[in-house]
């Protein structure tokens, strides 16, 4: 049985950032205020990135130049991971290094064969500043080190090359929200 309420289920969907906008390729400030307005703002993230059946969300791609991200993943196990961070460095990618299918909800309808890590640890604080830890393994270290990109001005078609790079972004001028 879960206690306590559901991630989102008070927040609003914003509208997402996509590839072009200026706030997806800038590095996002530290927070430094904790209160409701930080809260809130995490409410919304979660609400969004179901709306738009993400499993990661960054606050840059909702319009806000933050370092925040929440996430709902699973992982190679269908271990399913839920939580947020505020603040995240990544300080850990090892392993063996994949390459998989990978989307974004800042590029609707997109993805690409991405190289990463399958191990990702990702430290930062909660929404009442406590430290977090949070170790991933396959698909969720996938979405660990892809949110942290986030927040750090970069996107996942940054890491990839050759025809894989040319296509997604011939598919992303030819879209109806890129054109």
């Amino acid at each position: 049985m879960r206690h306590g309420s559901i991630p989102g289920a008070r927040g609003r969907v914003l509208p997402l950032s996509l590839l072009g906008d200026p706030v997806l390729r800038t590095r996002c400030e530290e927070v430094t205020e904790f209160g409701p307005q930080l809260a809130r703002l995490v409410e919304n993230m979660f609400a969004t990135m179901y709306a738009a059946q993400g499993v990661g969300l960054a606050a840059n791609q909702v319009g806000e130049s933050l370092r925040v991200f929440v996430y709902d993943c699973p992982d190679d196990d269908e271990v399913r991971h839920v939580g947020h961070v505020v603040n995240p460095r990544l300080v850990e990618a090892d392993g063996v290094v994949l390459r998989g299918p990978e989307g974004c909800l800042s590029l609707p309808g997109l993805e690409a064969g991405t190289e990463r890590y399958d191990h990702a640890v990702v430290e930062g604080v909660s929404l009442d500043g406590a430290p977090v830890r949070v170790h991933g393994s396959g698909w969720f270290a996938r979405c660990l080190q892809h949110e942290c990109d986030h927040l750090d001005g970069g996107l996942y078609v940054d890491r990839v090359a050759g025809w894989r790079r040319r296509k997604v972004l011939w598919q992303a001028r030819r879209s109806a929200w890129g054109g």
